[in-house]
């Protein structure tokens, strides 16, 4: 859909046709059935501490493990969970420990992990995630499946105590899409077979700043023909949105954008490609650099009230919290109004103003968002909060579900997010210029 050819995705053919001329259209294509997002899982050479940090800063408490503690001498594991979004922190424990053998191998909740990928993964790309999980009908149909179609396999099919099943192939870089799925009752299982309550330990101390879902995965990549055109054969999912650099690009930079979703368009993976011969470096090629390949660029985090979710999360912003992209101007706010004073009150719009949020809208609904600073060292993964406002359907047992990508990406805020990110870009890049002269 979209395309003026959906051929070989080395063509030339492959051809964005704009945001202004794409017709959105959900052919109901996927190749097995896609529930849910499960969790994401970031690899990392400290679980511990970088799973508190998020945890203290999303407002999500640690609710399993999986390490020395319960037996694991491969992998320390933590899962923080708010709603329904779960991300995982796993590190390696050292091979003087683990070994070689099958025997202590066998002790690892995640059968997938591998000791040396995960080390060559950290020192490649930084804190960064490895694999977008999806829960699905049958994981071991899911890959047979996506391999049938062209997909990279990664992990076969691997059963958790007889009660789950994973398995992955790839998506993009060092990226994996990880299918998970479950034999019997989920309810007693606080997240994977192998894994330990943490519950008892936190209830004295509870955390929950709104956050409830992931809304998008996005990722960066180098020819966005080649990955969506892969992603589309083997999962089926249909493009449900794309943008040029002439939708949101700025005078300096851009990127080029197309959105992939599953059925129920509650699972929706953009994708980025840079945009080059402009003035500066397209972000995504900044990213592309820093991250010494493709990757996860960023996470929507939906939340069921962005104000005080902001409003907790800003608290922790310089004690062990997240840091945000600098606000727009105030003649953003002074128009914010003109725009949107059917669906926002004074003052929510107040707020939006004091807390930095941006607003946009599309044909059918209205998106509140904010961006964060990168998340680690390097310029490359960051965080999107965000709120959508509008789309709410019944679905067929007459309950109340809000249509997926309601109120659009923020087409009408990509100009100010660039330019929050070239400012950002250009404090670093002057350090750099100012040492080198002093040199």
């Amino acid at each position: 859909m979209g395309k003026e050819n959906d051929g070989d995705s080395a063509s030339p053919a492959f051809k964005l046709v704009g945001f202004r001329n794409f017709v959105r259209h959900n052919p109901k294509s996927d190749r097995f059935r896609v529930k849910k997002f499960h969790h994401v899982e970031f690899w990392c050479m400290d679980a511990t501490n970088v799973a508190r940090r998020f945890s203290w800063g999303l407002g999500m408490p640690i609710f399993a493990k999986s390490d020395l503690s319960t037996g694991n001498i491969v992998h320390a594991s933590y899962a923080i969970r708010s709603g329904d979004l779960t991300f995982l922190f796993t590190a390696p424990y050292s091979p003087s420990i683990s070994g070689d053998s099958a025997a202590p191998k066998a002790s690892a909740s995640i059968p997938t992990f591998d000791l040396a990928a995960c080390r060559a993964f950290s020192a490649s790309h930084g804190l960064a995630v490895r694999s977008i999980a999806v829960e699905v009908e049958d994981a071991e149909v899911a890959f047979h499946t996506s391999v049938a179609h062209g997909a990279k396999p990664s992990a076969s099919p691997v059963i958790l105590k007889g009660r789950a099943v994973i398995s992955e192939v790839k998506l993009y870089g060092d990226v994996v899409l990880r299918y998970v799925s479950y034999k019997d009752d989920v309810e007693s299982l606080e997240f994977l077979p192998g894994f330990e309550s943490t519950t008892d330990e936190i209830s004295s101390f509870p955390l929950d700043y709104g956050i409830r879902r992931l809304d998008h995965a996005v990722g960066n990549v180098p020819e966005l023909g080649l990955a969506v055109s892969y992603v589309k054969a083997f999962t089926g999912f249909h493009e449900f949105a794309e943008f040029t650099s002439e939708d949101i690009g700025t005078s300096e930079s851009g990127l080029n954008s197309v959105v992939l979703g599953n059925n129920d368009e509650m699972v929706l993976l953009p994708i980025n490609e840079p945009v080059h011969g402009t003035k500066r470096k397209s972000q995504i090629q900044t990213y592309l650099e820093h991250n010494e390949g493709a990757g996860v660029q960023h996470l929507a985090l939906m939340s069921e009230d962005i104000f005080n979710t902001l409003r907790e999360m800003r608290k922790r912003s310089g004690i062990g919290g997240f840091e945000f992209m600098p606000s727009p101007p105030p003649t953003y706010y002074d128009n914010l109004k003109k725009r949107a004073a059917d669906v926002l009150t004074d003052d929510q719009i107040k707020q939006c103003q004091e807390l930095g949020i941006l607003v946009d809208r599309d044909d059918q609904g209205t998106l509140l968002q904010i961006f964060t600073k990168p998340l680690g060292d390097r310029p490359t993964i960051f965080i999107e909060i965000i709120q959508r406002v509008g789309c709410m359907l019944k679905d067929e047992e007459g309950k109340t579900y809000q249509k997926g990508g309601c109120g659009g990406f923020g087409k009408g805020n990509f100009s100010e997010l660039f330019k929050s990110i070239e400012e950002y870009e250009k404090t670093l890049e002057s350090k750099r210029i100012s040492e080198t002269t002093a040199a």
